[in-house]
């Protein structure tokens, strides 16, 4: 097994043009890694490269444009971005939940196809798109940012849990028939993260607000940032973590330990 040091790793990131995925692409820059950030808006896409690249000024950064709810796109955009980068030996997937919480009665039934796939097929869609190349290479690291609610049932999370539940089975369960071939596929499960676009939607809906507000008092610790979790990415995706794989954890600053 080839275990490249970051700064000679290829790395893709669903969702890097805010948020976590961005924070992240920073930090795998930071350390000379080759990044590329997948988004579905072209403008937005630009601009995140732009800002990236005032904070790493030598980033070796471009955009590639994907809805990833769309299996073939997400199979285009894998086949572009190992083109541009020779291999892919990182893939984090770093999208969420479009609409805040919300009871399930509150929920219209029309809506629970599109709030599911809107969750869980853009990272199941891109790790199944990208394990071929990483398993043919018989190397590659996968990290996917899921969230607290796949493990514990929360009033308010019936959709973003049931969907966070599956993408947390469908990685633990790949990253023990990929392991053979040298392929480490781990999650972070955050609950509030502050500072980004799903905690400003969470807090402009009073009853999410509400119910992250006593969320937010449990998190003794300090409510985790950005930061925290792209740390934690960025190490999972290095050789320190080379012994892990099928993992799921979480920085939430006490608020759970599930």
């Amino acid at each position: 097994m080839s275990l490249k040091p970051i700064s000679e790793c290829g790395v893709v990131i669903l969702g890097g043009t805010a948020g976590v995925g961005w924070e992240a692409a920073a930090q795998f820059a930071e350390q000379g890694a080759r990044v590329l950030i997948l988004g579905r808006n072209d403008e937005r896409g630009a601009a995140a490269c732009a800002k990236l690249l005032e904070r790493v000024p030598a980033a070796n950064v471009g955009f590639v444009r994907v809805d990833a709810t769309i299996a073939a796109e997400a199979v285009r955009a894998e086949a572009e971005c190992r083109e541009r980068l020779g291999a892919i030996d990182v893939l984090v997937c770093t999208t969420g939940p479009s609409a805040p919480p919300r009871l399930m009665h509150n929920i219209p039934i029309d809506d629970l196809q599109q709030r599911i796939e809107e969750i869980m097929l853009p990272p199941l869609h891109m790790v199944h798109a990208t394990l071929p190349g990483m398993r043919a290479q018989r190397a590659g690291a996968i990290v996917v940012v899921a969230s607290d609610a796949g493990k514990i049932p929360t009033p308010g999370e019936t959709m973003v849990g049931a969907a966070m539940g599956a993408i947390l089975t469908y990685c633990k369960t790949a990253a023990l028939e990929c392991k053979r071939e040298q392929v480490r596929i781990n999650l972070l499960t955050p609950s509030l993260i502050a500072g980004t676009p799903g905690a400003q939607l969470i807090f402009n809906e009073p009853f999410s607000a509400k119910m992250f507000e006593k969320a937010s008092a449990m998190a003794h610790l300090g409510v985790a940032d950005c930061a925290d979790q792209a740390s934690m990415i960025v190490y999972l995706a290095s050789p320190a973590a080379r012994r892990m794989t099928g993992q799921a954890i979480s920085i939430n600053g006490g608020i759970s330990v599930a």
